[in-house]
């Protein structure tokens, strides 16, 4: 994808955008030694007239002008290419929900999946707030919410990490699972994403406050999109991915979007079979047997009633 963004400059250093902000694109260098910071670029009029534009994330090539600024001369081929929020590159979606407080939203998550798998970008389950499923009033409903997540989404093949920032724990093996990735992290409000992040980057709360005291409230706020280097990764720290249409998506695609059924579609009697109530389908077969979540399948009837809804709106 975006081979055509080629320009004639292709013999500078390679780079990555790190940060946009107000026409800046911030460059870091490619093997460029921990907290260097990073170069302000201007892009070249050149993308303008394309219709392009550098995002975060993006590879780029970048050369340096003699008041110590640089320009962006040309942008890498992108492997993902994310609207909301806007960052190239990424392949890894870790999506936050916590035990309880507040309680676990299955329709929720499984919206997030379908979006991510959409993407074609990978996804992990972190579940936050371990520390409450131990004693308490709130302990039954956090353990049945972790062993609800294990039995319904390990089988399927999605990773489940669970974490205490409070206590630290799961930290070290979630740092592991990133390295090597460009991740963005989604998930319900209120879980604990920023308290995470300050689990896995100390230091960082201080970061974050100054950047939003800097940005100010309001509209430019939630378009800022930075990378934080957590040693060997980087994760968008961003408040994207928070309205979720399936406006991008047509019904059709909906299915594919859920790793059991775009399995088990193959073996449907019906070609374009939706699932809901069509004679020989497999994903149906699969349901009565137990071999598909209940919950699973409820919220694929309830998004696609959602998506016809919205069809006949417009």
């Amino acid at each position: 994808m975006d081979n055509n963004n080629r320009s004639s400059h292709s013999e500078g250093p390679i780079g990555r955008i790190v940060r946009a902000l107000s026409g800046y694109y911030y460059v870091l260098p490619e093997h460029a030694p921990r907290n260097e910071a990073p170069i302000q670029c201007r892009a070249r009029g050149i993308f303008k007239k394309r219709g392009e534009s550098p995002l975060v994330g993006d590879l780029v090539r970048f050369g340096i002008t003699e008041n110590g600024e640089g320009t962006v001369d040309e942008i890498l081929p992108r492997s993902t290419e994310l609207v909301r929020p806007p960052v190239a590159n990424v392949d890894l979606a870790i999506l936050v929900f916590s035990v309880t407080e507040p309680s676990l939203n299955l329709q929720l998550l499984d919206k997030f999946l379908a979006h991510i798998e959409h993407s074609g970008i990978d996804a992990v389950l972190c579940l936050s707030k371990r520390d409450l499923a131990d004693d308490g009033e709130l302990a039954p409903e956090a353990v049945r919410a972790i062993e609800d997540v294990v039995r319904i989404y390990e089988p399927i093949g999605y990773e489940v990490l669970v974490t205490s920032s409070k206590r630290g724990e799961g930290t070290e093996e979630f740092v592991r699972r990133l390295q090597g990735h460009l991740a963005v992290f989604a998930g319900q409000s209120g879980v604990g994403k920023s308290s995470l992040l300050n689990a896995l980057v100390p230091g960082l709360a201080l970061e974050t406050s100054e950047i939003s005291a800097r940005l100010g409230r309001g509209r430019h706020t939630t378009r800022h999109v930075e990378l934080i280097d957590i040693g060997g990764a980087y994760v968008a720290d961003t408040p994207g991915f928070s309205q979720l249409d399936f406006a991008e998506l047509g019904i059709e695609e909906l299915g594919s979007c859920f790793r059991e059924m775009r399995e088990l579609a193959p073996q449907c009697k019906f070609r374009g079979c939706t699932h809901l109530r069509e004679p020989g389908c497999a994903v149906l077969e699969a349901l009565e047997e137990g071999r598909i979540a209940p919950s699973r399948h409820a919220n694929y009837v309830l998004f696609m009633a959602e998506m016809k809804e919205k069809k006949r709106r417009y």
